[in-house]
């Protein structure tokens, strides 16, 4: 082996490395609405979380990339500790799926249909379909399509490239006495842990295992202790990722390392014993691509048969290692190892701006209520609410434009846009919400009142607004057609009782039935009343434009006001329900 097949080797190390994420990044894109169906699932069970865990890394290829958004939900308290774990279980035994693609290389037979399931053979064309999609196809999924073929072509391309690089090792005395010594099972586990620490994949560590295998010189022996250091040299992502975390991110990342540490101390004991015993003469014989494949699957499958069961004994040991992990956090804060998965990261953005406008619903409610009848208590609450609002639209402002800058689906950049506006919309309810209370606080101060006609007009414009704040909040969080399309007539009957209020007032002022005080406490609550509604149609028209697939509101709510029958039919039934 000289120094050009060394440059070879790295050259085809690159390219596997480099195809592999390309694919998994690519995979992960084109499945994002399945990921969000996945790991929605995540608190239905044992056996549930175990299968997610499963599905999300045979779609991404990347048991490191599962576990760090695992952290991710766990420090954002989205995910408990004991279904992460079971989370944590899954993504080991799906990483093998990359193992048994890689073994397709290793096919040797002279039949031509055999010979077809090689990746020699089929690469190149699955490399031109994958250019065609993304070259010279548009739609973001088919591009994300030619992305997975052209990732896959790059990684069989240059494990083939590896595997010819090495192939002279096998006449070098030494090369074979190097993994002589790798039968020694801790000094294999050691060499498997820190090779796979430092690429920090351990699909990647397998696939160069079989790489090497291709040269004759790499026994079972030798290469089982290896597949077992690898399962834990993969931890190191995770523990990577839990830095600057809290409590339970840390513990979630201990699990696993946890988890790999024990199953192999386990069977690597359980190893030597068959091996100082038996000795087995499967364990001198050349490992192949498939047999490596077959002993990553099987070790793996072990150790969630040895430690799935035991997992509530394996929350308990992390604990007592890592105390009060379980403390809640008050608000759930948006985690950036979740921009590894784009579309989950806006799944639990999603999660956190509902948790916004709960909140921010719940301060204008509130704050009518004072307005009836003032409370000091209710008002701090609602002062309080306003600045965790504040907050919310802070950290997924943020987060969102960050979001942002990585690759994401059309479809998700549409949402992530709605969004962005949707949260700066609820932040203002919450301030008019203040404002009204302020307003409650300057009547009570002044001993002053409402007539009896202004209070019942003010009370039934109070019930308008109710109506529409919970329209545009069932509309955001579930989408509701209903609850969009009836938004934007009430509002405009909001608008027409404003002004009617307004008028009467300025009649009854010259009357002389109402101050001037008090007619500008009522100005400024009108004020704050139509501005609120006016947040809420905000709203109802983002989710108009996400739902129509386009940004152009103003156009499409001048066409249904003049064009739509059942617009007309609500804004007469909602003029009679607020006449005056």
């Amino acid at each position: 082996m000289d120094l050009f097949d060394v440059l070879e080797m790295i050259g085809g190390l690159c390219l596997f490395l480099f195809g592999m994420t390309l694919m998994g990044q690519a995979l992960e894109r084109r499945a994002g609405s399945s990921l969000r169906v996945l790991l929605g699932r995540l608190t239905t069970g044992k056996m549930i979380g175990f299968l997610t865990g499963l599905g999300v890394t045979a779609i991404i290829q990347s048991s490191s990339a599962t576990t760090v958004m695992v952290v991710g939900f766990v420090n954002s308290g989205l995910l408990t500790l004991s279904q992460a774990i079971n989370v944590i279980m899954g993504a080991n035994v799906g990483t093998t799926v990359t193992a048994w693609l890689l073994s397709l290389a290793g096919i040797e037979s002279g039949s031509f249909f055999v010979q077809l399931l090689k990746p020699t053979s089929f690469t190149p064309i699955l490399a031109l379909i994958g250019v065609v999609f993304y070259v010279f196809l548009k739609d973001s999924k088919k591009q994300d399509t030619g992305l997975i073929l052209l990732g896959f072509a790059t990684l069989m391309f240059g494990m083939d490239t590896m595997s010819g690089a090495v192939s002279g090792l096998k006449e070098i005395p030494a090369f074979r006495e190097l993994f002589v010594m790798f039968t020694n099972p801790v000094l294999g586990v050691l060499a498997g842990a820190i090779l796979t620490a430092v690429i920090q994949s351990s699909s990647a560590s397998v696939g160069i295992l079989q790489a090497l295998a291709a040269t004759g010189q790499v026994t079972y022996g030798a290469a089982i202790p290896i597949i077992m250091g690898q399962n834990i040299g993969t931890c190191i992502t995770a523990i990577i990722s839990a830095f600057g975390a809290n409590k339970n991110a840390n513990s979630a990342a201990l699990v696993h390392l946890a988890f790999n540490v024990i199953g192999t101390i386990v069977w690597l004991s359980v190893y030597c014993i068959i091996k100082a015993v038996f000795a087995p003469a499967l364990l001198d014989e050349s490992a192949s691509f498939m047999g490596i494949a077959v002993a990553h699957s099987i070790f793996n499958i072990a150790c969630t048969f040895l430690l799935l069961p035991m997992s509530g004994m394996l929350e308990k040991l992390v604990m007592r290692i890592i105390p009060d992990a379980k403390k809640p956090e008050e608000i759930a804060e948006l985690d950036e190892r979740l921009f590894a998965s784009p579309a989950v990261a806006l799944s639990q953005c999603r999660s956190v701006a509902e948790d916004m406008a709960s909140c921010a619903v719940g301060a204008l409610k509130d704050a009518l209520s004072c307005l009836r009848k003032y409370d000091p208590a209710l008002a701090d609450s609602i002062r309080k609410a306003e600045d965790k609002t504040d907050h919310y639209e802070d950290i997924l402002g943020s987060y969102l434009v960050k979001l942002s800058t990585h690759r994401i689906s059309d479809a998700d950049s549409a949402e992530a846009a709605m969004m962005l506006k949707a949260i700066g919309d609820f932040e203002r309810i919450s301030d008019h919400a203040v404002n009204i209370v302020e307003s409650a606080e300057e009547m009570l101060s002044k001993n002053i009142d409402f007539s009896a006609a202004a209070k019942s007009e003010t009370e039934l414009l109070a019930k308008a607004l109710t109506e529409i704040v919970d329209l545009s909040y069932d509309a955001f969080t579930t989408g509701n057609i209903d609850a969009v399309g009836s938004v934007e007539p009430l509002e405009q009957v909001i608008d027409v009782l404003k002004e009617k209020i307004r008028s009467n007032h300025i009649i009854r002022l010259q009357n002389g039935e109402c101050t001037i005080d008090m007619g500008f406490i009522l100005s400024d609550l009108l004020t704050s009343f139509e501005r609120t509604s006016d947040h809420c149609s905000n709203i109802a028209g983002g989710m108009i434009d996400l739902i129509n697939h386009d940004m152009n509101i103003h156009e499409h709510l001048r066409y249904i006001k003049k064009n739509d029958e059942n617009f007309k039919q609500q804004l007469e039934a909602y003029t009679k329900k607020y006449a005056i």
